[in-house]
Order: C-alpha cells, then structure tokens, then sequence
C-alpha cells in the first residue's frame, strides 16, 4: 500500500490515495460486503473472445452493469445466452481495478422463468429430504423376475409405446397392467396419486412404472409435486420412474425406489432379458450336463473300482494260499543264502586266524628268542661282564678304602648308646649301656668309669 504524502505547507499528513490503491481498496469492500446473489436482468452487448470468457452487460428498464463469466463457468450452461434473453444469474459483486469499472462475476446463468421454477424445485428438494423421503434405507428393491408390469402413464403418449416396445422385446410373456393417467396440468398429480393408490390397493402387480416423455421444466412439473413423492413412498409395491430425458430430473426420481433416465431405461430395469435369460439358461444348462456327466463317470469309474475288489472268498483263500506258499520258498531260499553268506564268513575268518594263530608263529618267535639269547650271552660273556667286574673290583677296592670295617679291621670298634655312635666321652654316663662293634662281631658293655679329653681326672 502506498504511504500518504507529507505536506509540506501544513507540516501534515493527509491521506491522498493513488488511483490504483483506490480502486483496490473499492473492490475489497465491494467483494466483502456482498456476498453472492441473484440479480435478474435482460442480455445486451453479449461476447465471447477466443479466450472462451463471456463478457455481457445485464439492464434493466432503468440501469445496467458489466459483467464477466468466467470460461470455466459458462461451459457448464444449458443454452448459448444471446442479446436480448431474460436471464437470472448468481454473481459476486467486484471491481474491474485497471479501468474503475464496476461489474460482476458470474457463477450461474439462467434464463428467467424456468430459473424461478427451478428455484422452487431446489427448495421442495430440500424440505422432502429433511422429512426423509429420500432416504436410502427407505428404498424397496426390484424384483429381478416379476409376474406382472404395472405402467402409469398417458394412454396416448410417447412413453408408453415405448414401454411396451421395450417390454415386448426384452420378454413377450411378462404380463402388463397399464393405469391410464394424464401426466401434464392440474389434473395430473392427482390422477398420478390415485394410480398408487389403485395399483397398491389391487395389488395385481409386483412392480410399478411411473413415466412420461420429456419437455420443460414447466411441462415435468406434475412429477415435482410433494403429493406425488409422498404416495410414492406410501405405495406399498417398489416405483421405477423414468420422466422424460436423460438430463431430466424431478422429485418423484428422487422419492422413487429407483430412477431410471428414460422411459425405455425404466422398463429395461424391471424386465428381465429374455435372450439373456435364454443364454444363461443354455450355459446353465451345459454346466449341469458337463457335471452330472463328471459325476456319473466318477460313479462308474467308482463302481468298476469296486467291482475288481470285490473277489469269492474261496478265491481269496486261494489267493492268500498262494501268496503264503510263495512267501515261504521266498523265506527258504532268503534263509539259505543267509546261512551260506554266513557260512562263507566263518571259513573265510577261521582262515585268517589260521594264518595269524600262534601255532604258526610260535616256531618262528622260538627261533627269533633263541638268536636274542645267543646274542645276549654273547655280550654278556665277552663284552659287558669282563668290564663290568673290573669296573667292580675298581670300586670295591675304592670302598675297602674308605670303609668304616676296613678300619675295624685294622683294630678299631664303633661304640653306639642307644644305636647313635659316641664320639666323646661327655656323651655317656657311667653306669649307660653301650654296644661296642668289632671288625667281626660286637660287645654289649657297661661304662665303669669315664676319662674326659680335656683333662686328666677321670669319673668313675
């Protein structure tokens, strides 16, 4: 947004707008302040541009206003809007900003008077649904075979030849029961009333027909009254209708049970297909054939099965005879070349152990310890024993040497008390029991009297 500029003069800010800013806070207040509305008028100064937006302008006896749809919008209309049509649209006010001019943006487009009946069909929409008339749960279904057709229609209109055509080609045998009713004006949401009524009360039909032929807004419009979808919902038999063209849609579409584009549409949905019927019934047909034919060749191959096993019990005897005797030649002739194979083993291993039995080696060992003992005693005799006794002499002579007899022998003795040898005099009492060992025997004493090494005086 642009600043306002200072004044130099009064020493202020005053607010001057730029032209843009204007124009863009005018268009914010416009779009704010209204919202979409309804605005009637009559079409002048109509264009369409190659950018496919529909520019016209709408007047009245005292004013007019520009308006703009956009490409989006107007693909969706009904007709082609030219100059000079009645037409109501649902626009938002707003502001062309680069030239100030003040227009509308048009959402929907239609011409005047079916716009008002249109406007009443939306609201008696409305308040059926929120009575529920339209409810899904509230729905009856179509019989997929009935036994009879119920029509209610115009016995001279378009609809119900075409009804019958259709009926005739799709299944000639349905029955059909038509209530004759006229199906524009006055009289005719009443008449189509009292056709429920008479339909349900006779109960002659499992489905009814609600048709006619297409036409305006004003012409369907005995099928928007609300007594028509009431008696609709109160039938006690299920209500197909079909009102005029695919594009066509009333209230009683809605408050039917089904609803269906075309009269021909309506009386295909309760008729069943005679051709299709008839291929159903052929490829029926040929599934069954296909499976009583499986069926009975499984029996027979079942049956052929049990007929082989079943056998005579004295064949069977017979046959068990046979099988036990074979059995056991089988037995003797598998027992035999057991005990062969067996016998085989044994003489193969009383071979072995022939051969490997001491009987054969004990002649040969004798031999083999006879040349050992030779060459021991060989050995011994001239090698090991010569030097092993002078080795022996050598220390005996070396053991005389330091031997404790040798000195015996020489005339010395070894005194012990108590089996420990006295080496000093201190180490006896007199009176103590001491052995006394010579070169050759020994002597078991008494000491009398002791002389000490370090002096001259004796004990005693």
């Amino acid at each position: 947004m642009d600043a306002p500029p200072h004044d130099a003069e009064t020493g202020s800010d005053r607010p001057v707008y730029t032209v843009t800013r204007l124009n863009h806070e005018a268009r914010g207040l416009l779009e704010a302040s209204f919202p979409l509305l309804w605005v009637e008028g009559e079409l002048s100064n109509v264009a369409r541009p190659a950018s496919g937006h529909l520019y016209f302008t709408l007047k009245d006896e005292q004013a007019q206003v520009r308006c703009a749809m956009f490409k989006g919008k107007n693909r969706l209309l009904r007709f082609r809007p030219a100059d000079g049509m009645h037409v109501l649209v649902r626009a938002q006010i707003s502001l062309y900003a680069p030239r100030g001019d003040f227009q509308l943006i048009v959402e929907h487009m239609e011409e005047a008077g079916e716009g008002a009946l249109q406007r009443a069909f939306e609201a008696l929409k409305r308040k059926l649904s929120a009575e529920g008339l339209f409810a899904d749960e509230r729905k009856r279904p179509i019989p997929a075979l009935p036994r009879r057709v119920g029509v209610i229609t115009s016995a001279t209109g378009a609809a119900i030849r075409d009804v019958l055509t259709t009926l005739a080609r799709r299944f000639p045998a349905l029955p059909v029961v038509v209530y004759p009713v006229p199906v524009q004006g006055k009289a005719a949401a009443p008449a189509i009333v009292e056709a429920l009524k008479t339909a349900n009360r006779r109960a002659e039909c499992d489905v009814l027909l609600l048709t006619r032929g297409g036409g305006s807004l004003e012409d369907l419009w005995s099928f928007n009254e609300p007594e028509v979808a009431r008696a609709i919902r109160a039938s006690e038999l299920p209500v197909v209708v079909g009102v005029g063209h695919e594009v066509d849609f009333t209230i009683a579409d809605l408050a039917a049970d089904l609803r269906a584009p075309t009269p021909t549409a309506a009386a295909e949905r309760v008729s069943p297909d005679r051709e299709a019927l008839q291929r159903q019934l052929r490829t029926d047909r040929d599934r069954l054939t296909r499976a009583l034919e499986r069926r009975l060749r499984d029996r027979a191959q079942g049956l052929d099965h049990l007929r082989r096993r079943l056998v005579h019990p004295g064949k069977r005897l017979r046959d068990l005879h046979e099988r036990n005797h074979t059995a056991r030649k089988q037995l003797a002739r598998a027992f035999g070349l057991r005990q062969r194979e067996r016998r085989r083993d044994l003489e193969a291993l009383t071979a072995r152990l022939h051969r490997a039995g001491p009987a054969r080696r004990l002649p040969r060992d004798r031999e083999h310890l006879n040349d050992l003992h030779e060459r021991l005693v060989r050995a011994v005799t001239h090698t090991a024993l010569p030097a092993r006794r002078q080795r022996l002499q050598s220390l005996a002579r070396e053991l005389e040497a330091v031997s404790p007899l040798g000195t015996l022998a020489r005339g010395y003795a070894v005194a012990r008390k108590d089996g420990r040898i006295l080496r000093r005099a201190e180490e006896a009492e007199t009176g103590d029991a001491v052995n006394v060992q010579l070169a050759e025997g020994s002597l078991d004493c008494r000491v009398e009297q002791r002389r000490l090494a370090g002096g001259p005086d004796a004990e005693g």
